[in-house]
């Protein structure tokens, strides 16, 4: 019988990239503006990052997002799709382009529970991002600028601006995502 080796958490991942490059959480925190409380409970599993997150802390740490993002890889192969979506707060993520080793576009279906507001910061990372609804009714705001996206409505922005999602309507909202982080 062929036994299946299961994928180390995000979390623990992380933690070993980072001791293995003999980086210490303080200057972590320094290189990405996320506190060393939130980073040890990221490390420790206490939460699920969101997509933006992860594209920081692979940059920081000078490493394929891929890397971090392995479990889904690998549990792609093992179970259907809707077992390795990624759950934060009040959304999930899937990710579209498991096999993007060192490329600069990443895909994903995130999807936003209804009536919610993603929890926490807003997003900011380097490159550019495109949305585009699916289902329900999304605002996206970039700065100060709101954005309302109905399905089959899109909306391409400089991600590097401070932006957030929330669900408008009362159904789950599910959009595709594409980064391009340089």
């Amino acid at each position: 019988m062929r036994r299946i080796k299961k994928a180390k958490p995000l979390g623990e991942r992380l933690k070993d990239v980072r001791t293995e490059k003999g980086i210490g959480l303080d200057f972590l925190a320094n290189e990405t503006g996320f506190s060393v409380d939130y980073l040890s409970r990221l490390e420790n599993g206490q939460i699920m990052p969101p997509v933006a997150t992860i594209l920081r802390l692979s940059r920081a740490l000078e490493i394929d997002s891929g890397v971090l993002l392995k479990e889904e890889r690998d549990q792609a192969d093992r179970k259907k799709a809707e077992d390795f979506r990624k759950r934060t707060e009040d959304y999930s993520y899937q990710t579209l382009t498991p096999e993007a080793v060192q490329k600069h576009l990443k895909a994903f279906r995130v999807f936003i529970d209804p009536a919610s507001e993603h929890k926490g910061v807003s997003y900011q990372h380097e490159g550019e991002e495109f949305v585009y609804v699916l289902k329900g009714k999304v605002e996206i705001t970039v700065g100060e600028n709101k954005n309302i996206l109905n399905p089959e409505d899109s909306v391409h922005f400089n991600s590097s601006i401070v932006h957030r999602l929330r669900n408008l309507s009362s159904e789950r909202a599910e959009m595709l995502v594409v980064l391009y982080t340089p």
